[in-house]
C-alpha cells in the first residue's frame, strides 16, 4: 500500500475508496499508538477517528517532500492528543475554582479580581499545601483521578486520601476566602 499516493488521491479528487483503504490501514495503528502513550482505549478510538477525519479534510496540506504519510498521520494524532489533554487540564482547573466558590449570587464587578490575579492567588495558596496534600489535589482535581485511583497510585489508604483532600480544601478556602 502506498499511503502517500492514497493521501494525494484524497487531496486531488476526494477519492472515497482511497480514504477507505487509508482508514482501514491506519485507524487501528493510530489507536494502538495512542494507547501505548497512555491514552484510554475509548478516547484513543475517538482520537484515531478524529485523526483520520482530519486527514480527509486536510489532505491537500500533505507534502510528501517533508514527511511520509504515516509520519504526517502520526503527527496529527499526537497533536490531537495534546490538544485534548490541554482542554481537560483547563476543565479540571476550573473545577477547583468551582469548589472554592459559594453560590451567594452574582459577583459585583468591583469585587472581582482579574483572572490572572485570581490564578496567581490560587497558585500561591496551592504552594502553601504540604507536598502530600498538593499531590492528592493534583491527582484528584487537575488530572481527574478518582479518590480510589489516587489511593492506588500513591499506595496509601483511601481514608488518607480523603483526609488530605479535606485538609487541603480547608487550607485553600482559608487563603482564598476573599475571592468568594
Amino acid at each position: 500500500m502506498d499511503a502517500d499516493a492514497l493521501v494525494q488521491a484524497i487531496a486531488s479528487s476526494a477519492d472515497r475508496q482511497a480514504f477507505a483503504r487509508l482508514f482501514d490501514h491506519f485507524a487501528p495503528r493510530v489507536k494502538g499508538l495512542l494507547m501505548r502513550g497512555g491514552t484510554p482505549p475509548d478516547l484513543a478510538e475517538e482520537l484515531a477517528q478524529e485523526t483520520l477525519m482530519t486527514v480527509w479534510r486536510k489532505a491537500a496540506l500533505f507534502d510528501p517532500a517533508k514527511a511520509g504519510a504515516s509520519t504526517w498521520i502520526a503527527t496529527i494524532a499526537r497533536n490531537l492528543r495534546i490538544d485534548h489533554a490541554r482542554r481537560e487540564k483547563r476543565s479540571r482547573q476550573s473545577q477547583v475554582f468551582d469548589l472554592l466558590e459559594e453560590e451567594d449570587g452574582p459577583e459585583q464587578p468591583d469585587e472581582v479580581l482579574s483572572g490572572s490575579e485570581r490564578d496567581a492567588r490560587v497558585r500561591v495558596a496551592l504552594k502553601g499545601l504540604s507536598k502530600e496534600q498538593y499531590r492528592v489535589v493534583e491527582l484528584a482535581f487537575l488530572e481527574g483521578f478518582s479518590h480510589q485511583d489516587v489511593a492506588n497510585k500513591l499506595s496509601i489508604p483511601l481514608g488518607t486520601v480523603k483526609s488530605r483532600l479535606r485538609l487541603a480544601m480547608a487550607h485553600l478556602r482559608r487563603h482564598l476566602e476573599d475571592l468568594r
